[in-house]
Parts: structure tokens; sequence; C-alpha cells
């Protein structure tokens, strides 16, 4: 895939994920605002648009050998893996993180308030998380597979009560811009998850955890928007 200025940041990513390394680098959303072109993009953040298609050629030029092509797995596949990794990744670090938020709060709350602001911002995280997720796994991901179903069995498909595919779609994607303007603050709030130099382990545990976290939110969120997504309301159209 040629890399210009014109190329849309989302497909690109959905491409080859190592691009998503180099958004990262310049602070450019790749997942929820991944519809924009490279040189909208930067223009809006004054990044160089030259400089930054230079640093993804070299990124991607390079053959990955093992690298995961989910661009051809089937939707009803690539919801599963979405549910079963991401899904239960959020479910399970959203409980291990939020004790330990409690505690640096608690013991170092005092001379660092802000840490009061990041826990309260991962909490609504984790809220919004988990009553979203439900939402995939009981609504949108079922009839996702049905579709998937009823293209491989060429047999017709019964329209959803949401009408169309398109319109929870619509819902989940506004959900993970508002998730992701939060852990941007986050990111802000813990001056890019660096502790300060007197932290203790548990303090630099806990901002590890949340680099980790919104890292697996990037990759969670790109799989959706620009891959599983797309995917499900083009494939709806061949039933309609």
């Amino acid at each position: 895939m040629s890399i210009t200025k014109e190329t849309i940041i989302g497909e690109l990513v959905a491409n080859d994920y190592r691009a998503a390394s180099v958004f990262k680098k310049y602070k450019l959303d790749f997942c929820c605002q991944g519809n924009r072109t490279i040189g909208e993009a930067c223009e809006l953040k004054s990044v160089d648009a030259n400089a930054l298609v230079s640093d993804l050629i070299a990124t991607t030029q390079n053959v990955e050998a093992g690298a995961i092509d989910f661009q051809t797995w089937p939707l009803d596949l690539l919801a599963d893996y979405i549910q079963k990794k991401h899904h239960r990744y959020v479910e399970e670090k959203s409980l291990e993180i939020k004790p330990y938020l409690d505690k640096i709060c608690r013991v170092h709350g005092q001379h660092h308030p802000e840490l009061f602001e990041i826990n309260e911002h991962f909490t609504a995280t984790a809220g919004e998380l988990a009553m979203h997720m439900k939402k995939e796994e009981l609504i949108l991901f079922p009839f996702i597979k049905k579709m998937e179903k009823a293209k491989q069995e060429g047999t017709g498909l019964e329209m959803p009560p949401f009408g169309s595919v398109q319109n929870p779609i619509d819902m989940m994607m506004h959900e993970h811009t508002t998730e992701g303007e939060r852990f941007r603050k986050i990111e802000e709030l813990t001056n890019n998850y660096n502790p300060p130099a007197e932290a203790c382990n548990t303090y630099r545990v806990t901002f590890a955890l949340l680099k980790e976290f919104e890292a697996d939110l990037h990759l969670h969120i790109h799989l959706e928007n620009n891959i599983l997504f797309p995917k499900a309301i083009e494939m709806e159209k061949t039933f309609r």
C-alpha cells in the first residue's frame, strides 16, 4: 500500500498495524478518528506531514513474518476474537487497576491531587466500557455473526429490529470517541505515564498498567472502527 498525504489513516493501520506506533509517536489518533487523511490530521495538529509520511514508509516497508492479517478474517471470527481477547482484557484489568488507583490516591493524593482526577476518569471509563461491551455482545456482534453465516450458506437474512447495522455501529463509534478522549486526559494527567521521581513501586506499577490499558484499548477500537464495522456495513448491503 502506497503512503501519501491523501492516505486514510484508519485504512493504513488496518492494512499494517505497525503504522500505529508512528501515529502514536506524533500524537495523532488512528482509531477513533481514523477516517481522516494523513494531510488533514497533520494540519489540525501542526505536524510535518512529509516527515510523518517518511517515517511511516520506513516503518512499514519491511515484510514482517507472522503478522496477523485481520483484514482477511471472516467477521464472525473477528467479532469472537475481539470479545474473547479485548473485552476480557478490559474486564480483568479494570478490576486490577482500580484498587491500585485507590491506594495511591490515599497515600500520595495530598501531594499529587491529579491522582484523584485520574482515578475519576478511569472509574468512568471502566463503567462505560462495561455497558458498551455488553451492547456489542448482546446486540451488534450476534447480528454480524448472523450475516456472516447467511453469507457462507447463501441464505437470506432477516433484518434486525434496529433497522440497519449502521445504527448500532454509529452509537458504538460515538462511545469509542468518548473513551478515547477520556484516556487522552489520563495520559496528560500522568505526564505520558511517567511517575514522579519519588514514586513508590505501587505508583509505578499503576502507571504502567494504565499505559498498557490504553494501548490495548487503541488496538481494540481500531479493530472495530477500521475493520469490523466497515466490513459489516458493506456486507449488509449485499442482503438488501
